[in-house]
């Protein structure tokens, strides 16, 4: 096979992993939207939607650390290599000792976590020491909802391991059984903590049982291991040390956030639920396509790395970069332009009153500033971590943070609430120019002129597009069938403005479509 075609099995490989991530994580988005829209509806932005949003968010950032953070930056490129250079006896004797290791440490964190909840919540929630139900209650929640830490950490490591394996359905599809719990267990029991508190913890065991059966055909078998000083063990401890602060930029930003947001004070009350709400929006496009595409892309260039192909590498790296502006550039305009409607629409109801709508929609219009940085930043990330590199991650991740709270501190006052998305968004453009000009440095070029022509070619025809909305939402006076005109309107005008702007990756596409249909 000659390397153009090897580089163009490579990149539709990836492409077609990420297809199939991608519409089970579309089922996902789409079940946590309800999700969403129920516990909007029920609780507004008020006591009972600050309480979840924080006692929520705390098992959710351990596990990025622990659980799905290991998965993407740790366990999948060393588990590849021993799947790839050794036997299957040596795969699962690795497998075991890591899952030894994993408990050890995850039933630790969890008593510690259940133990000094208070003071967790204080840390992560400042604010809501002015009320001392709502501090009592996030409490309670963050109390018995901690074990999910151990859930879904367990659960995401049998995701890495069966990604290690190229098998990326049915983890990608877990997630929709921890929304449909939530969402029946909220239905259920209606206002209150106790519904949320039984649908997570539902949703957590789901995730993990679904993947059993897949891993035990695999050849998974639990058992002791030799020993737990495995060297892959040691190697995947190594890596996973800098990985809780390289790979967790948005999850600490978003920690970050909510201290600042629950200054109830300064940025107004609603804060945390209103961040929590409008990044949920950012988080659809991101978990459907940008997530996807760097969850089913790591494998590719840890196998890249290892074979030592570093042609192949920088055109897969590039082909991912391209990709992510091609897809997330337009949602973002889309967002900004539609923000006030889409909202409304999507949430507007019950308690979710004018007010949080409208503060909503402001954060959310400036978290959109800095989707496609998001986005790209996994893809920085994953190129990283398959050359095993952690240590120049975690050292940006940390000036990120430091970037963050700068701007919080200081866009709180004149912005408020909105000001806090605008930092997020700022400290994460920072973050991808940093990352791709210390990764050009190290790979050499890998596509620079490419990369930026692209980019230019889709921004202006996502801006384009943009207008088409802004004008397009206003043809119905039905908020629902205006939004629905405006998407309508802006996926074809954006067709035919990349044509017009000549996007290499839209021709790309309709000629894949094109032959595709031929046949």
């Amino acid at each position: 096979m000659s390397i153009d075609k090897g580089i163009r099995h490579s990149n539709l490989s990836v492409a077609k992993s990420a297809g199939l991530i991608g519409m089970a994580t579309l089922a996902s988005r789409l079940l946590g939207f309800f999700r969403d829209i129920i516990i909007a509806r029920l609780f507004g932005v008020y006591l009972y939607a600050q309480v979840f949003v924080i006692a929520f968010k705390i098992p959710n950032l351990f596990r990025d650390f622990v659980g799905e953070g290991a998965a993407n930056a740790a366990f999948v490129p060393v588990f590849s290599e021993y799947n790839l250079k050794h036997s299957k006896e040596e795969f699962w004797e690795l497998a075991n000792a890591v899952l030894n290791l994993l408990l050890v440490t995850l039933m630790a964190i969890t008593i510690l976590g259940i133990t000094f909840s208070p003071f967790i919540v204080r840390l992560i929630a400042p604010g809501f020491l002015a009320s001392a139900e709502k501090f009592a209650l996030t409490v309670k929640l963050n109390r018995i909802i901690f074990p999910y830490i151990l859930l879904i950490s367990l659960a995401a490591y049998s995701t890495a391991l069966l990604n290690s394996l190229k098998h990326f359905v049915i983890p990608a599809f877990a997630p929709c059984l921890l929304n449909i719990s939530i969402i029946v267990f909220a239905l259920l029991f209606g206002e209150g903590i106790k519904g949320l508190a039984l649908g997570v913890l539902t949703g957590g065991v789901l995730q993990l049982l679904v993947q059993i059966p897949v891993l035990y055909k695999k050849g998974f078998r639990l058992k002791i291991p030799k020993t737990l000083n495995h060297p892959g063990a040691r190697t995947i401890g190594k890596l996973m040390v800098p990985r809780v602060l390289s790979s967790c930029i948005y999850q600490l930003n978003n920690f970050v956030d909510s201290i600042f947001g629950s200054l109830a004070l300064i940025v107004g009350e609603g804060g945390v639920a209103v961040l929590y709400f409008s990044y949920r929006l950012i988080q659809f496009p991101l978990g459907i396509f940008s997530n996807a595409l760097s969850q089913a892309i790591l494998p590719t260039f840890s196998q890249q790395v290892i074979t030592d192909e570093a042609g192949k590498l920088k055109d897969t790296l590039s082909f991912g970069l391209r990709a992510v502006f091609f897809v997330m550039l337009p949602v973002g305009i889309f967002f900004m332009v539609l923000a006030k409607p889409l909202v409304t629409t999507l949430f507007g109801g019950g308690k979710f009153d004018v007010y949080s709508a409208r503060l909503t929609a402001n954060a959310l219009f400036f978290y959109s500033i800095g989707l496609s940085a998001y986005g790209a930043n996994k893809i920085l990330q994953s190129c990283f971590f398959s050359l095993k590199d952690t240590i120049t991650p975690a050292k940006i991740a940390a000036l990120s943070l430091i970037l963050n709270i700068t701007l919080n501190a200081i866009l709180m006052f004149p912005f408020k609430i909105a000001g806090i998305a605008l930092a997020t968004s700022i400290s994460g453009i920072i973050t991808f120019c940093i990352l791709f000009a210390l990764l050009k440095k190290k790979l050499g070029d890998f596509g620079f002129r490419e990369i930026i022509f692209s980019f230019l070619r889709v921004l202006a025809a996502s801006i384009c597009m943009g207008g088409v909305c802004y004008f397009s939402v206003h043809l119905s006076a039905n908020k629902f069938l205006s939004l629905i005109i405006a998407l309508s309107f802006g996926f074809v005008s954006y067709i035919i403005f990349c044509f017009i702007f000549k996007v290499s990756e839209m021709r790309q596409l309709w000629g894949l479509l094109y032959s595709r249909i031929k046949k």
